[in-house]
């Protein structure tokens, strides 16, 4: 048997109404328990919203990819997260989603991801002068630099800047209070509780963490619209570039300013946020995992030896990224991808009516014993076997699958393999993370491991 990371342990029964009003806003994975993770479909009844969970393969590719018009993002979702994103990619649905997607694309093609290599190094090389700084065995705090690296990250492949360390802390804080905050929204709109009230408890504070983020990122595209638009600024490389260059087949209209700011908050939040939320669940298993972690040295070693870093490097190193791949089966960046059923239907003899949200729970189906031998246990080598369709979908899937998947794989295989070339890592003696679903799964109070150098 291997290794079994900390989860929380479910509820044997289903709680309350009031249960979950009162003692669960903080996070949704405090409402489940046991039958949630056996079950094929499932049922949460609101006062103002009736909520259907898909747990099964076959519903799931209904869902996600055979009938993805009839089950558009959640106009809940939109609500919740346009103070930040907007009319972004994330949350729109229909012709406006299709023609965001198809404008985004050239900018996530393998040649872009290439090209902005170099700054992603910068940045993970940053990180490591970060790590340099610290005693030899000292206790890390992992969590609140993965978010710092994934964010500067982020800045870089963009918009070709350093994030600041003070800029990056306040526009990081922001981050974690629209986050906290946007949860207790979503559970007050479920329960039908009056806007006056929602505008009393968090809501104002919300929608000015959201708009503290974006004035930050207007004031870094602004200046570069305004140039390119001028006839200037062809010396760049990064993805604004990209987005500012493209235009739409028919119309041959580029994208407004306000299209990009949306686009690029949006890859923010998506790009830095569940990079880092994965990188940290991951180093928390391999800190728990001395022999994978070993395996995963070797094959570092073997792979590049003491070089730089290449993307041909990375590509090679087939351990490290099944162990990556585990990880996110385990923990999940986005728990849940929320729907809405456009028209009543049938799912599992249970009649579904239109206006209902239908649930798609990666962190559910990824756990499912059914799908998967010994589900809590971490096993790097399941992914060498075949693995039942439909069941594995931490960036989603069909077409509305993350677009930035392979920026995301990338930037995460560079950033494990540069720490576990310097570093043995163990957990904290005694430490238990503190699990939470909000709009990423987190752990609350960090992630404390011990950072032992190695000696080559």
């Amino acid at each position: 048997m291997g290794q079994c990371p900390f989860f929380p342990k479910p509820h044997k029964t289903k709680a309350t109404l009031w249960t979950t009003f009162f003692l669960k806003r903080r996070s949704w994975l405090d409402g489940l328990y046991e039958k949630s993770y056996k079950m094929k479909s499932g049922r949460v009844k609101m006062p103002g919203f009736d909520l259907y969970i898909a747990n099964n393969p076959k519903d799931v590719r209904r869902v996600m990819v055979d009938e993805v018009r009839e089950f558009p993002k959640s106009d809940l979702l939109h609500f919740l997260l346009s103070p930040l994103l907007g009319e972004s990619i994330f949350t729109t649905n229909g012709e406006v989603w299709k023609k965001q997607r198809e404008l985004l694309r050239p900018s996530f093609e393998q040649t872009r991801i290439t090209k902005v290599f170099g700054l992603m190094n910068e940045a993970v090389e940053d990180l490591m002068i970060k790590f340099r700084a610290y005693p030899n065995n000292a206790i890390i705090e992992v969590d609140e630099l993965m978010t710092f690296v994934t964010a500067d990250v982020i800045f870089r492949t963009i918009m070709s800047q350093k994030l600041d360390e003070i800029k990056g802390k306040e526009i990081l804080e922001s981050f974690v209070i629209f986050q906290e905050e946007t949860v207790h929204t979503a559970i007050k709109k479920m329960f039908k509780i009056p806007q006056w009230i929602t505008n009393l408890m968090g809501e104002r504070k919300r929608i000015k963490a959201g708009e503290s983020i974006r004035e930050v990122l207007s004031n870094i595209i602004k200046p570069r619209y305004d140039l390119f638009h001028q006839g200037g600024g062809g010396e760049y490389q990064d993805i604004l570039s990209s987005l500012l260059a493209v235009v739409e087949v028919e119309s041959g209209k580029p994208f407004s300013f306000e299209e990009i700011l949306d686009q690029v908050a949006m890859l923010f939040l998506a790009g830095h946020e569940t990079t880092a939320s994965s990188l940290t669940w991951t180093l928390y298993i391999l800190s728990i995992s001395p022999k994978e972690q070993e395996l995963a040295y070797q094959e570092i070693m073997e792979v590049a030896g003491k070089e730089s870093f290449s993307i041909q490097h990375l590509r090679k190193m087939k351990y490290l990224t099944n162990v990556f791949k585990e990880s996110l089966r385990l923990y999940p960046p986005v728990g849940f991808f929320a729907r809405t059923a456009k028209k009543d239907t049938k799912m599992r003899n249970k009649l579904i009516k239109s206006g209902s949200g239908v649930v798609v729970a990666p962190w559910l189906i990824q756990r499912h014993s059914d799908y998967w031998e010994n589900p809590h246990e971490f096993d790097p080598t399941r992914f060498d076997k075949e693995i039942v369709k439909d069941t594995y979908l931490p960036f989603g899937m069909g077409e509305r699958i993350c677009i930035g998947q392979g920026f995301a794989m990338q930037e995460s295989i560079l950033i494990l393999a540069s720490i576990l070339r310097e570093y043995k890592l163990e957990l904290q003696e005694n430490f238990v993370p503190d699990i939470v679903g909000r709009l990423t799964i987190r752990s609350a109070n960090g992630m404390n491991i011990k950072f032992t150098k190695i000696e080559h």
